[in-house]
């Protein structure tokens, strides 16, 4: 019988020594096998389990719910927020309004690209928009996060190295296990229709698609916002605020350390 992995997730009432040790055993009696575990919160633990029948989880909780020194929160089979958290010991976050938005500071870098990692090795048409002021660290995570991966990246649009805009690609850049990266600036601001053809041509490919500054890029094509799968917002803190205003009106200065192609 195919085994199964479940999600549990625990808040301690009352730390005492040896609580551990008394789950663990408790799975044990079950037969059910722990494949890792870390604590995700204040006072609560999550564990990845791998079962053979969802019989041992059903009486796995009733037992678990008549323990005072514990609370169950989560017991399901695992997404990919629960994988994440018990690997890096902490929850990413998502917008309360927006499920598919997701927060992340610069001091987060290493759970970013192991976020988009996963999405990455997902299969079939993902499109991912990101956003974030200059210089927080956007293009890189993409990139590492390819690595990780095991992704071939192509800059449809970008300005890390040097200012990319391609018109064309060649025979064997059209593959649905490349990875294709879109500066919604730079193809906004600076790319003609041979290069808006291109892009349509990608959109249609079943591959992963990232574009950075998906509001603008949005602005100047026939894709909404809602075509997205995926946002993910970078700050260099958490009270940073992510605006366009200089792109918009169009005024950079060294002053206010703005160009078009920092971003």
């Amino acid at each position: 019988m195919e085994k199964t992995e479940w999600y549990l997730e625990y808040e301690i009432q009352h730390n005492r020594p040896g609580l551990l040790g008394d789950i663990s055993s408790l799975l044990g009696m079950l037969s059910i096998n722990i494949i890792s575990i870390n604590g995700v919160a204040a006072s609560r633990r999550g564990m990845l389990l791998l079962t053979r029948e969802e019989e041992q989880i059903i009486r796995l909780k009733s037992i678990m719910q008549t323990m005072d020194t514990i609370r169950i929160t989560k017991m399901r089979k695992p997404k990919l927020r629960d994988k994440l958290a018990v690997r890096h010991g902490r929850y990413i976050q998502s917008d309360r309004d927006d499920r598919k938005t997701f927060r992340f500071v610069r001091d987060e870098l290493g759970i970013l690209v192991d976020f988009m990692a996963e999405l990455y090795k997902k299969e079939g048409h993902k499109l991912i928009g990101i956003r974030g002021m200059p210089r927080v660290g956007k293009t890189e995570s993409i990139v590492a996060a390819s690595v990780c991966a095991n992704k071939r990246w192509l800059f449809v649009s970008s300005t890390l190295l040097k200012q990319t805009i391609r018109s064309q690609l060649i025979q064997g850049e059209y593959n649905s296990d490349n990875l294709y990266i879109i500066d919604g600036i730079v193809s906004t601001r600076q790319a003609n229709e041979r290069h808006w053809q291109l892009i349509r041509e990608i959109m249609q490919l079943p591959a992963i698609k990232v574009v950075e500054h998906p509001d603008m890029f949005v602005q100047s094509t026939e894709y909404k916002m809602d075509d997205f799968d995926y946002i993910i917002e970078l700050r260099s803190d958490e009270n940073e605020e992510i605006t366009y205003e200089p792109v918009q009106r169009n005024q950079f200065s060294q002053e206010d350390g703005f160009s078009m192609f920092d971003f």
